[in-house]
């Protein structure tokens, strides 16, 4: 069994012979995915507490009800009552409450995020013919969690993704912060917990090349998934971010050579320097944060495009050095 996650959370087309989609499963129909609306359903109960909703969610939801307790409650789930009357006034604090119309109004219609999500599911399911596709929900945490797995559910908390200039993300959240905040990441956060939590990162926290390269793979597999989604809004960047490490991708790499950072397991602050949601300013002015993931990202297309591997092999590779030198990158 799974254990329970948390999760807060370019331009490469793949080529035939390193992709899923040359295979049947990109050109048959995608399988269906339906989002139950859980965070609907919710604010039913939150709005009218009668017996009868009561009793429909625990009915409906009994899974969710058990994961949310857990994450944002920090309890048990019961059935009683006294659970759900505590979930009813912690929705009803007026800025809660607030957040969660703006939300539920902004994702009142979600047909595009479940076609999208579908065709998402349906190149993973290509890749990986093995994996079981979860049940797929929606709700709102008051700004905590954005993602929550628990074995086979995925839920997204849709109030952290309501778009950069929601006001109330202001008081809370930096500009970097608030990139990775809009409805076109909510698919790709979408595929990424799931990557997450189906292949979970093995290697040395510590080494910058080791998260480098895991994070480059995730990237790598949901730029395929979702090849529409621009690579500056996959990253969390602005179209002059994302130019700026395109420029400037010899000078990033010399410079993480010539200050050994690669390999370094001295100083972990290092490491987390580079995947941090603000300006690399320690790499220069005008470098965008998560600068380990941008360029992870294009060893790893390296790497694909030299080595033709598959994508399973990809994931299932925990070697890091070798594809580093497999990739031959030399920006």
């Amino acid at each position: 069994m799974k254990q329970m996650l948390y999760i807060l959370l370019t331009t490469f087309y793949l080529l035939n012979f390193n992709s899923c989609d040359s295979m049947n499963g990109r050109n048959a129909p995608a399988e269906a995915i339906h989002i139950h609306r859980f965070d609907k359903d919710l604010f039913k109960l939150i709005t009218d507490d009668t017996p009868t909703i009561q009793q429909q969610i625990v009915a409906d939801y009994p899974n969710m009800l058990k994961v949310i307790g857990l994450s944002i409650f920090h309890t048990q789930y019961t059935q009683d009552s006294i659970f759900l009357e505590r979930i009813v006034n912690h929705y009803s604090e007026e800025n809660l409450n607030r957040l969660y119309r703006d939300a539920i109004k902004i994702y009142d219609d979600i047909e595009n995020v479940e076609s999208d999500l579908s065709s998402g599911f349906q190149y993973l399911k290509t890749c990986f013919p093995t994996i079981q596709i979860p049940a797929v929900y929606m709700h709102v945490s008051g700004l905590q969690q954005n993602v929550l797995i628990d074995d086979s559910l995925l839920s997204i908390s849709i109030d952290r993704y309501l778009g950069f200039d929601y006001p109330l993300y202001k008081d809370f959240f930096n500009d970097y912060q608030r990139l990775k905040m809009t409805p076109e990441r909510v698919v790709p956060d979408y595929l990424r917990a799931w990557l997450l939590s189906e292949f979970p990162f093995t290697g040395n926290d510590k080494m910058l090349l080791d998260r480098m390269i895991y994070e480059g793979k995730i990237k790598y597999i949901i730029h395929h998934a979702l090849p529409k989604v621009l690579p500056e809004v996959l990253m969390g960047y602005t179209p002059q971010n994302y130019q700026w490490c395109k420029q400037n991708e010899m000078y990033l790499w010399r410079t993480i050579i010539e200050r050994k950072h690669l390999y370094s397991v001295d100083d972990v602050a290092t490491t987390v320097r580079y995947f941090a949601d603000r300006p690399s300013d320690f790499i220069s002015d005008e470098a965008p944060g998560d600068l380990g993931s941008w360029v992870g990202w294009q060893i790893v297309t390296e790497y694909m495009e030299k080595t033709k591997s598959s994508v399973e092999a990809l994931m299932t590779n925990t070697d890091y050095q070798d594809i580093l030198t497999k990739s031959k990158y030399k920006p």
